[in-house]
């Protein structure tokens, strides 16, 4: 019996004028898969096969919800136009809108409607995020340096009548696109196509004009419109991911509550992503691996997704040479800072001299007016023409109490623009890091450390080729080897300890000390394997949970199948537990002097024992835990101190529940392997004190084991708070440290992760330490008054 999909399906098919066969090799799904969904006989279809069909099938906005719709809802009786009757086209949504359902589809479906709500909540959050942000970065004191644009050449914008949406033989006429920071909304609006490249050369300004794109499209956003979303976009591998499951992966990672089970199977990130309610704003192509460039903007001219990408000249320029323009795209390009910007702005975030209202930047205001041609005049004509290079010379001889705009004309330290570039980029962390008293939430840190921790965590960047700092990552810029062995020594310190301090209460201290250094060894060593197999081989990080633990309440659950969880539980207990019997065997009889075939003898049966008693503790476990899962809250959108606090509780709820549970079956279950198994195996030594002993370590050190190697707050905790600070990489106290870089300007926070608040600084810092350069005044040039 045909559904509403099978008919839509079989129309759109049609309307495409493909076969099954042609449809089902272009999205990759065999023919008989086609020809069930299109009958009827598959009355299921998944989330993810529905997208293929979508993509190979092009469809615009509106055509794809309405056949996600119909798959999710799959209403019975449902009235479809038939295939062969005439109907009028769609009319594409303007720029920025979501697409409405069309009127032969449902009026108001349930999943419109969910995500409807849902983008609403989001819009609320990015909103308040970036309001901070600005507020942070001091952006409208006293007011927002000019950014303006203008078109960039032919070569790199699409043909005008793909820009426009025209039919074929039109002639079209090209848009008017100049502008300034506050239009940048509605020079997007005018274009029909919904996409615009912008860009601009290094700190010219493109992150704040994304910023204040988000923030004017969603003061203005109807319910109907898209959600503007910043995605720094140098993150994205185009070769391992999609750029719609990238897309719903940050958000995901962004906005966790969007983790939770949507209609039809789905999560509500994938929901928004593919029903068009997001409109990604791609910060920074640029950034992308080189090499990666390429295929990243083939992967975004296979969509048809509106989008604003931003990114500098140079790499945009080459990627298009390589392949082609990103499709129905317009481009501008943002203009330099003149000198009447810089008169307008510098004074004002100064203090007067006393007794006269001219500022510490008259002197080299006027040496750019009188003698532009001179060697300091052009080298600041030069540095002083982007919002960031401005910004910086601002901090350091603005916001400094030392620091005297006059050393910029100081030509024996700064010859060149580049040294005048290096001075500002240096002494913004100096200055950044000056003592303040009274300076409030600001903790005191020496600036020369600072700088070198500074530069390790630039140095991690530039490793990762990332410009995102994640916390759950900060140890993952040592060697795969490194890290595995450094995470197995934790292990193995930490159970060793466990074992020596808890069997302490069974048997004799030297005894237990022995036993502690086995017990330390064969867990590390254990653990360090399946941390290889499970994450380093696969150079992947162990990822910040979506979850929360919920012991009591109705809330719902994630759905996720505690069966699953079972198996996987119980073959990873049967692995270690094989693996540590059969090591402790050999020990055991190496320590005895047994003669080697009753050592293996004696070993395998260990090891057999313990697989079964580890197998059925960590099944039923693992299985338990998925029960006291549930979604984070919807309208949660973390910053990286919050997501950190969420796992951290995350994991101590699971620790609470994993360690009792699992001990008291590891215990328990001990007597239940090992008396049925003598009557196979031989006479066994074991009583109900070393099960008691075995269930208490095991629950302990099994528990800290799992943390530590497969939980992002684990990671985090092995290197950040004890390997990094041990080696002098990073300090005791990471949170605090980078909160405060956060809060005096040197990072910057987008959604779960921070940045450098430019990739200049970052790739500066990276370079290693370098002395500061004085900041005040040469021998006879003019001061200013106190200032800022």
């Amino acid at each position: 019996m045909t559904s509403e999909f099978s008919a839509l399906l079989k129309k759109l098919r049609r309307e495409a004028n493909l076969t099954q066969e042609a449809l089902a090799e272009r999205a990759g799904v065999g023919v008989r898969t086609i020809r069930g969904l299109e009958t009827g006989e598959r009355a299921d279809p998944r989330v993810t096969t529905v997208r293929l069909l979508a993509d190979a099938l092009g469809l615009r906005p509106e055509e794809r919800e309405r056949l996600l719709s119909t798959a999710v809802l799959r209403t019975p009786g449902g009235e479809v136009p038939d295939a062969e009757s005439p109907a009028e086209p769609p009319v594409p949504p303007a720029a920025g809108t979501a697409p409405e359902p069309t009127a032969s589809g449902p009026t108001r479906s349930p999943l419109h409607e969910i995500l409807a709500d849902v983008a609403d909540q989001v819009a609320q959050t990015v909103a308040a995020r970036w309001r901070r942000e600005e507020e942070q970065r001091q952006v409208h004191d006293p007011y927002p340096l000019p950014v303006r644009w203008r078109p960039v050449a032919e070569e790199l914008t699409d043909h005008w009548a793909n820009i426009r949406r025209l039919p074929p033989g039109s002639a079209p006429a090209p848009l008017e696109l100049g502008g300034q920071l506050d239009a940048i909304v509605d020079v997007y609006r005018r274009i029909p196509s919904g996409r615009l490249v912008v860009l601009g050369r290094s700190g010219s300004g493109k992150t704040i004009l994304a910023v204040r794109f988000a923030l004017d499209h969603l003061k203005a956003r109807g319910r109907a419109d898209t959600v503007p979303v910043i995605f720094s976009i140098g993150s994205w591998d185009p070769t391992a991911i999609t750029l719609r499951d990238w897309l719903a992966a940050q958000l995901r990672r962004d906005h966790p509550g969007l983790a939770a089970p949507g209609p039809g199977g789905t999560n509500l990130a994938e929901g928004l992503v593919e029903t068009g309610r997001i409109l990604p704003v791609l910060d920074g192509f640029d950034e992308i691996a080189d090499g990666l460039r390429r295929p990243a903007l083939e992967a975004l001219n296979a969509t048809t997704l509106p989008l604003l990408l931003t990114s500098r000249p140079a790499e945009y320029t080459a990627a298009v040479a390589e392949t082609d323009v990103l499709t129905s795209a317009a481009a501008v390009e943002l203009t330099d800072l003149t000198l009447d910007d810089l008169a307008a702005y510098l004074p004002r975030t100064a203090r007067k001299a006393r007794g006269r209202a001219a500022t510490g930047w008259e002197p080299v205001l006027q040496a750019l007016r009188e003698r532009p041609r001179s060697q300091a005049g052009t080298n600041l004509a030069a540095v002083l023409t982007t919002p960031l290079m401005v910004t910086l010379a601002r901090a350091v001889h603005s916001d400094a109490p030392d620091g005297d705009p006059a050393a910029l004309l100081d030509t024996r330290h700064f010859g060149t623009p580049e040294e005048l570039e290096d001075h500002l980029l240096d002494n913004f962390v100096t200055t950044a890091y000056r003592p303040r008293p009274g300076s409030g939430p600001l903790r005191a840190w020496d600036p020369e450390r600072a700088r070198h921790w500074l530069g390790y965590l630039a140095q991690h960047l530039n490793r990762l080729d990332t410009p995102d700092l994640e916390w759950w990552r900060l140890g993952y810029g040592m060697r795969r080897t490194t890290r595995t062995l450094v995470t197995a020594l934790v292990i193995g310190l930490t159970v060793a300890l466990v074992d020596g301090v808890v069997g302490t209460l069974f048997d004799s201290v030297a005894y237990q000390l022995l036993d502690g250094l086995v017990a330390g060894l064969l867990t590390g060593l254990l653990f360090g394997i399946a941390y290889w197999f499970m994450v380093a081989a696969k150079d992947a990080a162990v990822e910040p949970s979506v979850v929360r633990m919920r012991i009591r309440g109705g809330e719902r659950r994630t759905g996720r199948n505690p069966l699953r969880r079972l198996m996987i539980g119980a073959l990873c207990g049967l692995v270690f537990g094989v693996g540590y019997g059969f090591v402790r065997g050999v020990l055991n009889g190496a320590i005895a002097h047994t003669p080697l075939p009753f050592v293996l003898a004696g070993s395998i049966g260990d090891g057999v024992l313990y697989g079964l008693m580890f197998a059925l503790a960590a099944g039923p476990t693992f299985g338990l835990l998925t029960l006291f899962e549930t979604p984070l809250d919807i309208r949660s959108a973390l910053n990286p101190t919050s997501l950190l606090r969420t796992n951290g509780r995350t994991v101590a709820t699971q620790l609470l529940v994993w360690s009792p549970v699992f001990g008291v079956l590891v215990g328990f279950g001990s007597l239940a392997v090992v008396y049925p198994a003598a009557a196979v195996l031989g006479p066994v030594v074991w009583n109900l004190t070393a099960a008691l002993k075995l269930g208490l370590i095991s629950g302990l050190g099994g528990a800290l084991g799992y943390a530590f190697s497969l939980t992002s707050w684990g990671q985090w905790t092995v290197f950040s708070r004890i390997w990094l600070p041990l080696t002098g990489r990073l300090p005791w106290s990471v949170v605090a440290f980078l909160e405060d870089a956060y809060r005096r300007g040197v990072l910057r926070q987008a959604g779960a992760v921070y940045q450098f608040r430019h990739a200049r600084l970052q790739h500066h810092l990276a370079r290693g330490p370098r002395a500061p350069l004085r900041t005040s005044a040469p021998a006879g040039s003019p001061r200013g008054g106190p200032l800022k």
